[in-house]
């Protein structure tokens, strides 16, 4: 899972915009979630991407996916529009 879910969580449920279990790194150990650090070449891939999306978030998810060969699990119709391999939430 990446860093950027976790801080996303993180600030949703600050704003209580989002139920989600306080304890992020339990529930990833529980679920045997891996997690993914934001490296220096996510920021960078970001960074790169063209304007499709603005959220930061969804960015640097597209482009760790894109640099790790992961897919992305979603329903947000802008993600498709990047070179992405996508599994429908």
């Amino acid at each position: 899972m990446s860093a950027a879910v976790a801080w996303e969580i993180a600030i949703k449920r600050a704003l209580r915009k989002l139920e989600a279990p306080e304890d992020i790194v339990g529930q990833m150990e529980r679920h045997q979630f891996a997690p993914l650090p934001i490296t220096i070449e996510h920021v960078v891939q970001a960074g790169a991407l063209p304007l499709h999306h603005g959220d930061p978030f969804d960015r640097m998810l597209v482009a760790q996916a894109q640099l790790e060969g992961l897919t992305i699990v979603t329903r947000d119709p802008n993600i498709p529009r990047y070179s992405v391999s996508i599994l429908a939430a």
